[in-house]
């Protein structure tokens, strides 16, 4: 995580990754009842994969 911050500038993390980070935890809080903290956390982890690949998806698709 301190890798991923410090390693993209300010404005992609707030423009990108910040809405894959928020709709991912609101995925998780409604969606995912495991009664596991490692489950969900993976859940979680994979979910904001997938939300940041599409946003990835779509940025590329809008800019060519």
């Amino acid at each position: 995580m301190y890798t991923l911050v410090r390693s993209i500038p300010i404005r992609q993390l707030v423009l990108e990754q910040a809405p894959a980070i928020g709709t991912s935890l609101v995925v998780a809080e409604m969606y995912y009842k495991f009664h596991s903290f490692l489950l969900e956390a993976i859940a979680f982890l994979g979910t904001w994969y997938a939300i940041d690949a599409g946003i990835g998806f779509v940025k590329s698709r809008f800019k060519s």
